[in-house]
């Protein structure tokens, strides 16, 4: 990535554009993790405080060999509780951005490319220099999204399997709330609302990134076959060829190397996590 922004000197507009999306995106991510560990907490406090009159216990399920429940070691407790679980849910809210602004500088180097093909045969001279030069660009966008798959394959297979289980959980968890009239409902929901769509955000980035990647993967043998080949020489047109052909294999990211993040997955995962709740609906 340092060495594109290093080489970028005519489309950096383009770049700053795709930096500026993911900079928002993150941020994004950021304050709905954070507000979904705020509202665990408060609607834990709100559900112990209308079910029981004891006000003294924890939000997670933690035993220490000493009274904990006493002022001031119970607040100090749940204040780190609750530091604890706020940086937990700031890792992973970054570890989502870090893939979701990598697809999106891969995806900038490949709108450039595009760029550089359409523009390719607007003079009548040799292009065998820039020829060369997309032929190496091409080759980084494909090594560097090789990178991105091995190292988030086995996160995002393990994000699959986690998210689908935590996507039941709280499911189930909000249509008990909302089907019963049990003491506390306000905090169970205020509880379950904010994480189930924090976790089901997760789980879109993810496939958003892949199906994305895929798309503008395929975008480079479109551009190519636009150009004014019939300008170019026999071999500059064959090199445009091996373009095409190398793009018509997809660029993707991969959960464990079995099944490839789009958003069809996602929408499988959706309905094998309603399927799954219906089921623990009726067993409960």
């Amino acid at each position: 990535m340092n060495d594109d922004w290093n080489n970028c000197s005519t489309h950096t507009c383009m770049m700053m554009n795709k930096a500026n999306l993911a900079h928002r995106c993150s941020n994004v991510m950021l304050i709905l993790n954070s507000l979904s560990v705020i509202f665990y907490f408060v609607g834990n406090y709100m559900n112990h405080r209308t079910v029981s009159t004891d006000f003294r216990e924890f939000p997670i399920q933690i035993q220490f060999p000493f009274h904990a429940t006493d002022s001031p070691i119970f607040e100090f407790i749940v204040l780190g509780l609750f530091l604890h679980v706020w940086e937990t849910a700031i890792v992973i809210a970054l570890l989502n951005s870090l893939i979701l602004t990598l697809v999106l500088h891969v995806s900038g180097q490949i709108d450039i490319m595009c760029q550089r093909l359409r523009e390719i045969s607007t003079t009548q001279k040799s292009h065998s220099s820039a020829m060369k030069s997309l032929i190496e660009m091409h080759q980084r966008i494909i090594s560097l999204s090789k990178n991105i798959d091995n190292f988030f394959s086995f996160v995002a297979l393990i994000q699959f399997v986690w998210n689908t289980i935590v996507i039941c959980s709280i499911g189930i968890m909000i249509m008990i709330s909302l089907s019963t009239d049990v003491e506390g409902k306000s905090g169970l929901l205020i509880q379950s609302i904010v994480p189930y769509i924090a976790v089901t955000l997760e789980a879109f980035v993810f496939c958003f990134a892949g199906e994305y990647l895929s798309t503008k993967s395929k975008s480079i043998s479109d551009a190519a076959y636009e150009t004014l080949w019939y300008d170019l020489s026999i071999s500059e047109c064959r090199i445009l060829l091996l373009i095409i052909v190398r793009s018509q294999k997809r660029l993707t990211i991969t959960a464990g190397k079995i099944m490839d993040l789009t958003l069809e997955g996602f929408t499988s995962v959706m309905k094998a996590s309603a399927s799954y709740m219906s089921v623990l609906h009726v067993m409960y």
